[in-house]
Formats: C-alpha cells, sequence, structure tokens
C-alpha cells in the first residue's frame, strides 16, 4: 500500500493516512492480519513527524480498523462489514448530494432525477 499526503489539501495529514488506510481496508488492499509499516518507517518514508503517524495509527486502532502490538507492530483486523457498508453509504450519498446540487442549480426536476436513478438502477441508461 502506498500512502501520499499533501500539505496543500487542507486535510490535516494523519486524517490523510487514516482515510488511505480505511480505504484500502475497505477494498481489500490491506488484508486481516496483514502489517503496516511501523509508525517511525511511515514518518521516515512521508518525511513527516512520527508524532503525526502515531496520531493516525492511534485513530485507526480507536476505531477499531488496526491493532497495535507493543513491540510487534500494528496490525489490520478483520474487516467489519458494517462499517464497510456505512462507508459505501457515505459514498453514495456524497455522489447524490453532488447531482442533486448540479440538478438544482440547472433546472432539473426531482422527477427528472428519480427518472434517471431508475434508469441507471436497471442498466437502461447510456
Amino acid at each position: 500500500m502506498k500512502i501520499i499526503v499533501s500539505n496543500r489539501s487542507g486535510v490535516p495529514i494523519y486524517e490523510q493516512i487514516k482515510g488511505q488506510v480505511k480505504e484500502a481496508i475497505f477494498s481489500g488492499e490491506l488484508k486481516e492480519d496483514e502489517l503496516l509499516p511501523s509508525v517511525r518507517q511511515l514518518a521516515r518514508d512521508l518525511k513527516i513527524s512520527v508524532i503525526t503517524t502515531n496520531r493516525a495509527y492511534g485513530d485507526l486502532e480507536r476505531d477499531g480498523f488496526v491493532v497495535n502490538l507493543r513491540g510487534k507492530g500494528c496490525y489490520v483486523l478483520p474487516r467489519n462489514n458494517e462499517l464497510a457498508h456505512e462507508n459505501v453509504l457515505h459514498k453514495i450519498e456524497s455522489g447524490l448530494s453532488a447531482a442533486i446540487s448540479a440538478a438544482k442549480a440547472n433546472g432539473v426536476s426531482k422527477d427528472e432525477i428519480i427518472e434517471r436513478l431508475n434508469l441507471l438502477w436497471e442498466g437502461d441508461y447510456e
């Protein structure tokens, strides 16, 4: 797994790390019991503070994505299907929110949006 952070994104670096690790877990790129890079190694690779990586890993542990075994490293916990489902729903809501905003800004009615959604759902839309 490759983590990429940006100082210009406006999102704190530890949040960027958390988001990318979570996404890798949800997508299956990171598997159960897989060892993450050490806090120091990740900090060195990303050229950031150990405190920042420690914060990201601590938050991931608190949220139930990883477990930190003192002296052994940080391991991915079994995938929580409920969390994965919530993540998918959040992505769908974000996309729908953007579509609704575009529709309202351009005078497209709710009925037209629902019609398009139904066509897409059935696979009849090109």
